[in-house]
């Protein structure tokens, strides 16, 4: 049986009380509605952030800086969703530190969570690795996307040396890239010793439309089994607000291999990496979106209890070892 989800700054080189109060909480949860039918059992979000800046600094390399949003705000979430399992992804503002996350592994416990880090692949130890692996590590993140890498060379090196890392432990890799960059590099994926995941609907516009280069590989990769896709921040994929646009997207996915789908919320819904203005004194607020409206329409996209199920639960359940 799944129990249910319960419980309730230094930055830039700052200490003490200055530092605490110069990253405040972010978080709010009156825009968020429980789903219109409860989850089934076992159902798990595959893409949260947590920050908690006033235990554990960000890098100074970051590109933004954002609000607090701790554990027990995304407990809090979690709960009003009716989600059970969590996988936290290592945010972009905590560099290779993955202390943070590994805090919240802490705090979550096996049952509940897994975490897909962000590692240094040249400098790793095949001990840092176990360790990792022990705190509940299961994938790592190659997040070109914010790096506004779009070169395909650059994306096979890192993909080569992530195999190599990875596949001692069995874990997955986590893509966030353009469509057009994953398919650049899809001969490799194919040819990938582990599992690979792409975030946010494959990097996909839905303003491009169905021809957009890149979206026939994916559906390609996806239907072979190399790939898992993440429907996960459609703000990310879609300009409009109801995200109507992403459903002949969303409709091809869960044709081609339903079994390969994914569910994630993108808690706390930071913002976009193109509208950011350098100044890292500036703290980000987070997006307002509603989840729950959000779970909705992929019930709706599933079409039936089975795939929607397989959506939620059963294909995170295989890929994350619950």
């Amino acid at each position: 049986m799944v129990a249910r989800l319960s419980g309730a700054d230094p930055v830039n080189g700052q200490t003490g009380s200055d530092a605490a109060s110069s990253v405040g909480s972010g978080v709010t949860m009156d825009h968020v509605r429980s789903p219109g039918v409860a989850l089934p059992a076992g159902s798990c979000d595959c893409h949260v952030h947590v920050f908690d800046p006033a235990r554990f600094a960000y890098v100074a390399e970051r590109s933004y800086t954002p609000a607090s949003a701790v554990t027990a705000d995304l407990l809090a979430f979690e709960r009003r969703l009716g989600i059970d399992r969590i996988i936290l992804v290592q945010p972009s503002g905590y560099g290779t530190d993955n202390s943070c996350l590994l805090d919240a592994l802490r705090e979550l416990g096996p049952a509940r969570a897994r975490g897909v880090a962000v590692i240094d692949l040249a400098r790793i130890s095949a001990a840092e690795v176990d360790a990792l692996h022990v705190a509940g590590v299961r994938s790592i993140r190659l997040n070109l996307e914010v790096k506004g890498e779009q070169s395909p060379a650059k994306a096979k090196a890192l993909l080569t040396e992530a195999f190599r890392v990875v596949e001692s432990p069995g874990w997955s890799i986590q893509i966030y890239a353009d469509a057009n960059v994953i398919a650049s590099v899809a001969d490799l994926i194919a040819q990938a010793p582990t599992p690979v995941v792409l975030d946010h609907f494959a990097g996909l516009k839905a303003e491009k439309g169905l021809a957009q280069p890149g979206f026939g590989t994916v559906l390609e990769l996806l239907g072979d089994g190399h790939v898992y896709v993440k429907l996960s921040a459609p703000y990310r994929a879609s300009r409009l607000p109801g995200y109507e646009d992403l459903a002949p997207f969303a409709r091809k996915y869960i044709e081609t291999a339903a079994h390969n789908l994914l569910w994630a919320s993108d808690w706390p819904h930071t913002g976009s990496s193109t509208n950011r203005g350098g100044d890292l004194s500036q703290v980000e607020p987070f997006r307002l979106i509603n989840d729950g409206a959000s779970l909705d329409q992929v019930r709706s996209w599933a079409g039936d209890a089975e795939i929607f199920q397989r959506i939620m639960v059963d294909n995170a359940a295989r890929l994350y070892g619950f």
